[in-house]
C-alpha cells in the first residue's frame, strides 16, 4: 500500500476529531473526538516510520516509539479528562461542555 492512503486516512480521522471537538456539547464525546486526533497523528507516524525504513538499509522504528509514547499521553490524558467529567457531572448534573464556565468561583 503507497504512504498516501494511510495519510488520507489520517487526515479524514483527524478532521472528524476536529469537528467533534468544536461542534460537540457533551465531555464524553469531546473526549472520544480528542482521542480521534491522537489516533490519526499516531497512523501519521506509523506511516512515516515505514516509509522513511523502506528507503533505509535497516529497520527504523522511530515513528512506532513515538507512537507509543503518543499512546501513554492519551491515556494519562483520558484518566485526567473522564475524571473532571465526573467532577463536572457531580456538581452540575449535566456533563455539557457549556456549564463549566458556571463553575467560576
Amino acid at each position: 500500500m503507497l504512504v498516501n492512503q494511510f495519510l488520507f486516512l489520517g487526515a479524514i480521522l483527524f478532521c472528524i476529531g476536529v469537528y467533534g471537538v468544536l461542534a460537540r456539547r457533551n465531555g464524553v464525546l469531546v473526549l472520544m473526538s480528542i482521542e480521534l486526533i491522537l489516533n490519526a497523528v499516531n497512523i501519521n507516524l506509523i506511516a512515516f516510520g515505514a516509509m522513511w525504513s523502506a528507503s533505509d538499509a535497516g529497520p527504523n522504528l522511530s515513528g512506532q516509539v513515538f507512537a507509543l509514547f503518543v499512546i501513554a499521553v492519551a491515556a494519562a490524558e483520558v484518566g485526567v479528562g473522564l475524571a473532571l467529567v465526573l467532577l463536572i457531572y457531580r456538581n452540575r448534573q449535566s456533563i455539557a461542555v457549556d456549564d463549566v464556565d458556571l463553575l467560576k468561583g
